[in-house]
């Protein structure tokens, strides 16, 4: 059975004909939901266009393919919301959903997450955002928090990062309302937020 807490990687060749990608080299990618789970193929421009897929899976897109940032050695740098959510996801995602989707939503408020779909199985919602910096594809759980419930959630992401970021706007210093209800920010320019790419 399919876990909804999932991390994708892009894949540095292209699924059809299996080339390896070149940095800054466009490429298309497609996410789909199968019997084990979800799975995910990128293709070079030449096999998409030439002979585009027939199944639109849970969404597609364009990117751009950046070769991979050699690791950071700062092993006694402060947690971030990247580092913090990759380590829930691994240790225990189901006791952290909230702090997962929070720590998520930040992410994407500071533009280092763009929304590409959203799935609803089994009455949960799954939203499915990509990393820009690797080109990851997160699966994260969507636990529909109400405004009661945002605050000591909230509270608990700031511990656990040490008081270092906060998931308040950036600008009024208020705590986001639109995080309650399953609602996330939306990017005022549009950049790729959102999955529908047309692959006629």
């Amino acid at each position: 059975m399919a876990t909804d807490w999932d991390i994708r990687a892009r894949g540095s060749s292209c699924a059809e004909c299996a080339c390896e990608f070149k940095d800054q080299q466009s490429c298309f990618s497609v996410l789909r939901f199968t019997d084990e789970g979800y799975v995910r193929a990128d293709h070079c421009e030449g096999c998409w266009t030439g002979n585009p897929p027939e199944d639109r899976g849970v969404s597609m897109w364009k990117g751009i393919f950046l070769v991979p940032p050699p690791p950071a050695a700062e092993p006694l740098a402060q947690e971030t919301a990247e580092t913090l959510l990759r380590r829930l996801m691994e240790e225990d995602a189901e006791s952290h959903a909230d702090v997962i989707y929070i720590l998520a939503v930040m992410l994407e408020r500071k533009r280092q997450f763009i929304e590409r779909a959203k799935q609803t199985r089994d009455d949960v919602l799954i939203r499915v955002y990509e990393y820009r910096k690797t080109g990851e594809t997160f699966l994260i759980r969507d636990p529909m928090l109400s405004l009661d419930e945002l605050e000591p959630v909230q509270e608990q992401v700031v511990s656990l990062l040490g008081g270092g970021e906060k998931p308040q706007d950036a600008e009024s210093g208020e705590v986001p309302s639109d995080l309650s209800k399953g609602e996330t920010a939306v990017d005022e320019n549009g950049d790729d937020n959102g999955g529908g790419l047309d692959p006629s």
